[in-house]
């Protein structure tokens, strides 16, 4: 299963729609927060957070949507608000399980989104292919996505293939709409990689510094990004920006801040995306067996002096995209136990040295071995068969002690 993602190009009434279906979801899911909360407040019934969203959906299509004030509802697709509740009804569960927090209201500030998918299946007129007897849309090459319950809609990226989907996920990023699709598909993986082992030790100064003596540095790109962003904010930075409980509103050169700052966020979180994306897919294709260090990205971020360029640069999820992507490239990622002293140990006899943070050459104190500091930690995460981390169980929300709403 593979997710496909193209940008879209509309023009302001499409836009305005495109909005309009966002603040839908987002109305039909907050009345449905509000509603299962209200529910739990009455004494004696006991059911199912389930069966609570199939009555509450029941009340909003049968009685909210045939008021008056609410007729404007019945403007979009039934898909949205279908979808809104099985969002919540996700939400929920994985709040009932202990893997997320409760769930909040919707909000602008967090993006734009909304479900729209093909229900039924149509019956084929004479000369149509099988395909039509499915609930899914045929997407054909080229530029333009028809979109079940919308129309169709032009994309910026063309695609060069057939392909059927169901369930089409519109996202808005800054001031940029997305749809995403779903193609069932596999991945063959790769059979023969060029090198057999290697490993990896993530930096700061040097992002990446391999045992084979490459390193990967971070895009400048990305520093200048975050540097631009910065000036704007502080340049900006007594700027008024309204105030709802005060009813004062926001000055539309606000606005054009909000969306200028927006636009900055969603540049970096681009940039740092492609560039993780191909560094992961590059190391994939030419390693067989990547050897990471499990890093306390926690730990590292309390700290106040790394904590900025640890969240710049995306450690965690570095080491996420090289474990998703074992199956598509055939590789096998192994972890190290942290509390290996891979910076500390001479990796040609073993020695086992104190080092300070400042002290960026490896000089072994039993061999008068001298390296890099960061390519000998590369080269015994390599070696160190006998300290691979075990396999972490997920834990839940309340083995780790945080507070949940009640």
């Amino acid at each position: 299963m593979f997710a496909l993602k193209r940008e879209l190009k509309l023009n302001n009434k499409e836009t305005s729609l495109m909005r309009g279906m966002a603040g839908f979801r987002r109305f039909v899911y907050n009345f449905g927060l509000s509603m299962l909360k209200a529910s739990w407040g009455f004494e004696g019934i006991q059911v199912s957070d389930s069966v609570r969203l199939n009555e509450i959906k029941k009340v909003f299509t049968n009685h909210v949507m045939t008021l008056r004030e609410f007729a404007w509802t019945k403007n979009y697709s039934s898909t949205i608000y279908q979808s809104a509740f099985q969002d919540l009804g996700e939400a929920v569960a994985r709040w009932r399980q202990g893997l997320a927090e409760f769930p909040v209201l919707a909000t602008k500030k967090k993006g734009d989104k909304f479900t729209l998918y093909k229900a039924n299946g149509i019956y084929p007129k004479k000369g149509e292919p099988i395909l039509a007897f499915t609930n899914r849309v045929v997407i054909e090459p080229g530029k333009k996505i028809n979109l079940p319950g919308y129309g169709t809609v032009r994309s910026k990226e063309k695609v060069d293939f057939y392909y059927s989907s169901q369930t089409f996920t519109v996202t808005r990023i800054a001031d940029k709409w997305f749809v995403s699709s779903n193609i069932d598909a596999e991945r063959v993986p790769p059979i023969i990689h060029k090198v057999e082992k290697v490993g990896i030790d993530l930096g700061v100064k040097t992002f990446a510094t391999l045992s084979d003596n490459s390193t990967i540095t971070a895009p400048d790109t990305l520093k200048k990004a975050k540097t631009k962003l910065n000036k704007e904010q502080w340049r900006n930075r007594n700027k008024q920006f309204g105030n709802k409980k005060q009813g004062v509103r926001a000055s539309k050169n606000a606005k054009k801040f909000f969306n200028s700052v927006a636009r900055g966020h969603a540049s970096i979180a681009n940039i740092r995306r492609d560039f993780l994306q191909k560094t992961t897919t590059e190391i994939s294709k030419k390693y067989y067996k990547i050897r990471v260090e499990d890093l306390n990205v926690s730990g590292m971020v309390a700290n106040h002096k790394l904590a900025e360029a640890v969240s710049s640069l995306g450690l965690y999820e570095f080491r996420r995209m090289l474990d998703y992507k074992q199956s598509y490239y055939g590789t096998k990622l192994e972890v190290v136990d942290r509390w290996y002293p891979s910076s500390k140990t001479c990796s040609v006899c073993g020695h086992v040295q104190d080092m300070k943070l400042s002290d960026r050459v490896f000089n072994c104190g039993a061999c008068n071995f001298s390296i890099d500091r960061d390519l000998n930690a590369a080269i015994n995460l390599e070696k160190a068969d006998n300290h691979l981390a075990k396999p972490k169980e997920k834990k839940s929300i309340k083995q780790t002690g945080k507070k949940k709403a009640s």
